[in-house]
């Protein structure tokens, strides 16, 4: 156990974020330098549980307590041997995860949780700063070769994991940088990604081969990948983003939340001078409640848009945690993200009826309205209906399954009752040797969850190929909702 008292006499603290009108003038991330000795205050918090539900909450199945009780310690290298035990890249879950660990914390039945999150990021960038991330190439080769499609989260720990075991790996990607979301998804202000290519600056001097621009299914075909590779690791992503067809959705200014964050992203990487889809001085209104409707509201504050409004179909969560999602579970509760604090508007319980264009079919406004749950659908508010000023309105709803045209389709695997592509235990799909991790086989969810799939799916890639039982694979609850 770390500090015996430590959660009767320290109380729970994170980091400050840079001022608003400061950070909003930059891309940079929005957090303060947290000093070391308050992370090691934080960390001896941990109560060090005879059942660290934490360990329930983390789809990674992360060693919380021990590596809180070496950091407590002030015995950092061997944090970051614990933590790395289990995540590949806990820089990514420390800076993006909601962290559910800590909404399973114990001392959170009735205190503030352990600032589990807080203490991973602090871990993770000791470690850099003091040289301990050094590739670690495989002991001995083992022949056999893997393609693995996609380069986000999943596809990487797949791919390190099967790397390192000894297997020839070669990651595609079709963009023309690699991360996937890490890299065009998400807003430098969240993570920079500097976090990203010191990563894949390790996993390239382990073996790992990358590929970019190449589109898996046109410019390498599924007979070349099933002649050419031993086996195959599905880690596309769900990237058919939901869409809003009402009437005006044709105008000009809607575009899906996935054609903006992109764009923003490639001017930071220096690849634009500045982007195509531009907020500056427009009424902006983001459709959709969620962390990607989030980022967007970021983006626009940060482009210098006039007015920001973010609309939820839903009704305003409660501050606090509802009797219906009771501890250990991670509630829906009202959270408010840097990019709320920056400014603008958010609206709950509203609908979209439609988008309005002027006489150019550019949008300059939508008209929206009131709504009330009745019998499990959203009812309009009779008399509610309004205008709402916008030229530029993104939808970020969410996402409805992996693309099937091409790739998918030409693989033949079988889908599931979601749309999602079906797997076993093993993380194999219907096709003899080809896996699959993260959202294209689990539906839109977590990076910690992403991870945890692509290191279960290099197991059983593993075992496949080699009949052997050597790679970790995270035990992953199957009767929990999917978060």
């Amino acid at each position: 156990m770390a500090d015996p008292k430590g959660f009767l006499t320290t109380e729970r603290q994170t980091p400050q974020r840079r001022p608003v009108d400061i950070r909003i003038k930059d891309w940079r991330e929005v957090y303060l330098e947290f000093e070391q000795d308050n992370v090691q205050k934080q960390a001896g918090r941990c109560m060090d549980c005879g059942i660290p539900f934490c360990h329930q909450g983390c789809p990674l199945g992360n060693l919380i307590p021990e590596w809180n009780d070496l950091t407590w310690r002030g015995d950092w290298a061997d944090a970051i041997q614990r933590l790395h035990a289990t995540n590949n890249f806990p820089e990514f879950t420390g800076t993006l995860c909601p962290a559910p660990c800590e909404a399973a914390c114990v001392v959170g039945i009735n205190s503030d949780p352990v600032t589990i999150k807080q203490v991973e990021i602090e871990i993770i960038d000791k470690a850099w700063d003091e040289g301990w991330v050094t590739p670690q190439p495989p002991a001995a080769k083992t022949g056999k070769k893997v393609a693995v499609i996609g380069s986000g989260p999943s596809g990487l720990a797949a791919a390190q994991q099967l790397t390192r075991t000894g297997h020839d790996v070669v990651v595609f990607e079709r963009a023309d940088r690699l991360g996937g979301l890490l890299r065009y998804g998400i807003p430098e202000f969240k993570m920079e990604k500097h976090r990203l290519d010191r990563r894949l600056g390790q996993m390239r001097a382990e073996g790992t081969e990358f590929r970019t621009g190449v589109n898996v299914g046109v410019d390498v075909t599924v007979q070349q990948l099933k002649s050419d590779y031993d086996s195959v690791v599905l880690a596309g992503g769900s990237t058919a983003a939901r869409d809003l067809p009402i009437t005006g959705r044709e105008v000009r200014g809607v575009h899906q939340a996935m054609e903006y964050l992109p764009l923003s992203n490639k001017v930071q990487e220096g690849d634009l001078a500045t982007s195509p889809i531009d907020a500056a001085g427009k009424d902006v209104v983001v459709i959709g409640g969620g962390d990607t409707g989030a980022d967007c509201v970021g983006t626009a504050h940060r482009q210098g848009a006039r007015s920001v409004t973010q609309l939820e179909i839903m009704p305003t969560p409660p501050s606090t945690r509802p009797d219906a999602q009771p501890w250990p579970t991670y509630p829906m509760i009202y959270r408010v993200s840097s990019a709320h604090e920056e400014g603008g508007e958010r609206l709950f319980s509203v609908n979209t009826q439609e988008f309005l264009g002027d006489e150019n079919g550019e949008l300059r406004a939508l008209r929206l309205v009131e709504v009330r749950r009745e019998d499990g659908k959203f009812v309009p508010v009779e008399g509610s209906e309004r205008e709402i000023p916008c030229q530029l309105a993104f939808l970020a709803m969410g996402f409805v399954g992996p693309e099937k045209e091409g790739l998918l389709d030409e693989l033949g695997v079988d889908l599931d009752e979601r749309g999602n592509v079906a797997r076993d235990e093993n993380f194999m799909t219907s096709v003899d040797g080809v896996f699959t991790a993260g959202d294209m086989g689990r539906g839109q969810s977590l990076i910690v969850w992403a991870i945890s799939e692509g290191r279960s799916a290099a197991a059983g890639a593993d075992r496949y190929l080699t009949g052997r039982d050597v790679l970790p694979a995270p035990i992953a609850p199957t009767d929990r909702p999917l978060t």
